[in-house]
């Protein structure tokens, strides 16, 4: 599972039981995001959390680092049974941005920015596995 955390909405995606393919699950107001979660957990099996770590490009902090590291830190302490890791989330926002458009949405969909956030999480997740399996 990948997380996007902003501090007003959250990017969830999820991959197949095999691990390869990423999908968007849902964007969820982040003062929701814990009880989302608690949900979902019941009910599915997630073996690893990432979280993205949003960085500047000199890997000096931005205003949004010190939030996702304390919901990293939350998410350890909820849920201790899952593995909780920390990911660089440089550019997907952006691209995230960019490939919404190339898919040819209606300028008003793209201004979706829930919409932004799930595919953040859905593009950082499929990196991740990527590099995971090499």
């Amino acid at each position: 599972m990948a997380i996007d955390y902003g501090k007003k909405r959250t990017g969830i995606a999820v991959t197949d039981p095999l691990q390869i393919i990423a999908t968007g699950l849902t964007t969820v107001d982040t003062h929701m995001a814990l009880v989302f979660l608690r949900d979902y957990l019941a009910k599915e099996q997630v073996e690893t959390i990432i979280v993205g770590e949003p960085l500047n490009l000199d890997d000096s902090e931005t205003h949004a680092t010190a939030g996702a590291r304390d919901f990293s830190k939350k998410l350890k302490r909820h849920f201790p049974s899952v593995k909780v890791e920390l990911v660089d989330e440089r550019f997907t926002s952006k691209m995230a941005s960019d490939a919404i458009r190339e898919m040819g949405l209606k300028k008003k969909d793209r201004r979706e920015k829930g919409l932004v956030d799930e595919v953040a999480a859905t593009m950082m997740l499929q990196e991740y596995l990527q590099y995971k399996s090499l």
